[in-house]
């Protein structure tokens, strides 16, 4: 199209002129800028010491979801055991050791396996039982039970309540008379309604404590547990049919913390290695990619250098365009941390990502520099760089504007990532460069 249509050249230059001072600066204060951002970037590596990977899956969901909102509510009761550690022993014997090895832990908050359902000290237990079904028994179960009142004669006890709370209330103003006074209006709505509300209200009331006396009077009726009397149900879900008895460890804590689970997930693999379960599995996952993007962030480095080399064929020049690029990576970190950002499951895919869009930008400034260029923010090639990095950002930065935690929190770590290395591609690299080695007219 450009050879079809032969568009006139621009009728000024494309550059940015309006940069000619911080050319410069950059030229005349170089050492002062190179040693001030080598020195900002060394002395914040500490830093990184405190740079935390959450390596909770639930952390990149949206915790107004109903779904998630549900299961970090359920995961705070101890009885769901959402964050429940295991371990799997072949004897009953077995299961007790770990048991009471577990329960030494100050990480764990409680342990059960399938001995934790069969009570201590039964016989004094279920001497008191016993005592206590002499004395409730009669009024559980009576001999004889009066017919069911009519209607009339709840409406007669229900004004009759309503006489002897407002007599009782009298014109006192104290909470408790205030309080008679609105459950004897009460009652008397009850009164006054028609038969239906008032079989609708002993329901409510009445079919609840039937339930409870039914329950009570089953409590009475205790016996001796032991393994073999237990529901099967119960016994299948800590007991295979092979013999494997499940023993299970619950933290102490607040569930939803990652300090709090990798503490707990630790301690309990330093007493029992083989331990199983959720918070195991994703600290593990959560190691495991680490490492990995470690190893990938070297292998990209490594060969990013050999190309570089084959390029360049000067190892000054690779490290002009590799140092700039290790100055931004650790200074994005380091920013994180003062930010609160923690790395995830999801943004720590975009390092690797920037190893290869950084070493782009900065290749540009390098070759330009070594045909002799000077002045290199004034030129076309700034502008170019800064609309390529302008665009880049925008599509990565609009991933920050989503209500998934985790892809925003990629598009959080994508955006500041490329300003970083924005960054020390305009004001650093040509300050590292210096003069060309060849001065092009």
């Amino acid at each position: 199209m450009l050879k079809l249509l032969n568009p006139p050249g621009e009728p000024e230059p494309v550059g940015y002129a309006f940069l000619a001072p911080l050319d410069h600066f950059l030229e005349t204060h170089r050492v002062l800028i190179v040693g001030g951002t080598l020195l900002l970037a060394l002395g914040g590596l500490p830093l990184l010491y405190f740079m935390k990977f959450d390596f909770n899956p639930m952390n990149l969901r949206n915790p107004k979801a109903e779904s998630i909102a549900t299961f970090l509510d359920l995961r705070k009761d101890p009885n769901t055991g959402a964050n429940a550690v295991n371990v799997m022993t072949t004897s009953q014997e077995q299961a007790r050791q770990v048991e009471a090895k577990l329960e030494k832990v100050p990480e764990v908050l409680r342990v059960m396996s399938l001995n934790s359902f069969v009570p201590e000290d039964q016989a004094p237990k279920l001497k008191l039982i016993a005592q206590g079904a002499k004395v409730l028994n009669p009024a559980l179960s009576p001999e004889q039970i009066d017919a069911a009142p009519s209607d009339q004669e709840n409406v007669e006890s229900l004004k009759s309540s309503v006489d002897n709370l407002r007599r009782t209330a009298g014109d006192a103003k104290g909470p408790g008379a205030v309080a008679s006074r609105r459950l004897a209006d009460a009652l008397q709505k009850l009164a006054d309604g028609d038969e239906a509300t008032r079989n609708k209200a002993q329901d409510v009331f009445v079919t609840p404590m039937k339930i409870v006396f039914d329950q009570l009077r089953n409590a009475m009726q205790a016996g001796p547990v032991t393994l073999e009397s237990l529901p099967p149900e119960l016994v299948s879900a800590w007991k295979s049919k092979d013999g494997i008895i499940r023993v299970e460890a619950l933290p102490k804590g607040d569930p939803n913390d990652n300090d709090t689970l990798r503490r707990f997930a630790a301690a309990v693999l330093a007493a029992e290695p083989t331990a199983i379960g959720g918070p195991v599995s994703i600290l593990k996952s959560g190691d495991t990619v680490v490492k990995a993007f470690i190893h990938a962030g070297i292998y990209a480095l490594l060969v990013i250098g050999l190309l570089l080399w084959i390029t360049l064929r000067r190892f000054v020049d690779v490290l002009m365009t590799l140092v700039p690029l290790l100055v931004a990576g650790a200074v994005t970190l380091e920013i994180c941390v003062l930010i609160g950002l923690p790395l995830n499951f999801a943004n720590i895919v975009a390092f690797p990502l920037l190893l290869g869009v950084g070493v782009a930008f900065k290749i540009y400034y390098v070759v330009a520099w070594r045909s002799g260029r000077t002045n290199l923010l004034q030129t076309s090639l700034t502008r170019a760089i800064f609309f390529s990095a302008l665009t880049t950002a925008t599509a990565f930065g609009s991933l920050w504007l989503s209500s998934h935690p985790g892809t925003s929190s990629m598009g959080k770590l994508l955006a500041l990532s490329l300003v970083t290395t924005l960054a020390a591609v305009l004001l650093f690299q040509p300050a590292l460069m210096g003069k060309p080695r060849d001065l092009r007219e």
